[in-house]
Order: structure tokens, then sequence, then C-alpha cells
């Protein structure tokens, strides 16, 4: 038996998910790229935002925190050993940005969207309701805080990041966001500073 190389073992679940793909109803087979598992692999390959590391922070926030600094454009998972986890972020646009603390109240994969009443009246040109996928502006993820309008979400968006530009949620690209989102429980402490 032979071991497969690098590049091949990459191919090799895409070539299963084309085989796949070929197989399903072409409403299916769009549906699985849209959202799911192979969605989700898809996405690596996809987006390249602001790399994602691991950093050494020093703070008084315990691990299993998120820290958000609106100024750098930067989201931090407290880990232990004065270690962080390092993201960029798209942040809220003047007069959209806020600081505070929430909670995490709930977690979605793939989440519908619903625009806001607040948002509609700024942008008629809006659906009402789109369901979850690529196209979504929730992206892959969303981490939901507390009883407000915002959320941690990913992106359709990968090119936003860094910059300031939402309607206060805190964006990520997809393959960030799912990364998070796997580490993140409900409960979890969100701190947004200036």
């Amino acid at each position: 038996m032979t071991r497969l190389t690098a590049p091949r073992r990459l191919l090799t679940p895409l070539v299963t998910a084309a085989t796949l793909l070929t197989l399903a109803a072409p409403a299916q087979a769009i549906s699985l790229l849209d959202r799911g598992p192979i969605a989700d692999f898809l996405t690596v390959f996809r987006q390249q935002g602001v790399p994602r590391r691991t950093i050494g922070w020093n703070s008084p926030y315990k691990p299993g925190t998120v820290v958000i600094s609106t100024s750098q454009r930067r989201l931090y998972y407290i880990l232990p050993n004065q270690e962080a986890v390092q993201y960029g972020v798209g942040v809220g646009r003047e007069g959209f940005s806020w600081s505070g603390t929430k909670t995490v109240t709930m977690k979605k994969e793939w989440p519908a969207w619903r625009p806001p009443e607040q948002m509609i009246k700024r942008r008629p040109d809006l659906p009402r309701y789109m369901a979850g996928g690529n196209d979504n502006p929730l992206g892959a993820r969303a981490l939901y805080l507390g009883s407000s309008l915002y959320r941690i979400h990913g992106s359709n968006e990968p090119e936003t990041i860094g910059a300031a530009v939402s309607s206060g949620c805190i964006r990520m690209t997809n393959r960030d966001v799912i990364d998070l989102y796997d580490r993140v429980k409900v409960g979890t402490k969100v701190v947004v500073l200036p």
C-alpha cells in the first residue's frame, strides 16, 4: 500500500465530493455545496483573511473569554498560559460601533438571516428573509450576543475583514468563524473594547 502525497490527500475529498455531486439531483448538488460539511471544507480554500495566529497575551480576562478590540479590528480568544488566538475581524462602521460586555446566548451553523427593522428602514431593498448558505451575509456560523441585535458571524465578503463596514456585528472569514465556533460555548463572556 502506498502513502498518498500531501496534494493527493487534499484532492481526495474533493474528488469524492465531486463524484457524489454527479450522482445527486441538481438541486441537491447545489445544496451540498452551499451549506454543511462540504461547504465547510471548501470555504478553507475560498477565503484568505487576516492570518489567524496564537500570540502571547497578558490580560485580566479568564481563559475562554472573547475580547474584541474595535480599534485594532481584532478578536482574541483567551487561552491558558497567557496566550490568545488572534483573528482579524470587520467591525461596525462610524455611528454603528459599540462597546460593552455581552454573553453568547445561542450558536447556529449556516444560520438564516432576517434583517432587523432598523436595517430595513435604512436599506428597503434588502430581502426580509434569506436561508443559510454561502450567499447569506451571516456566513457559515453565528454566535448571538445576549438579547442584542449583534452577532459574531462569518461573512460572504471576506475582503471586508479588517475594515469598519458593518451595522455593528463582528464579521470574520468563514474559516475563522468555524474555528471560533468550535472553541466557544453558550455562556461565554464577550468583551467589546473601543
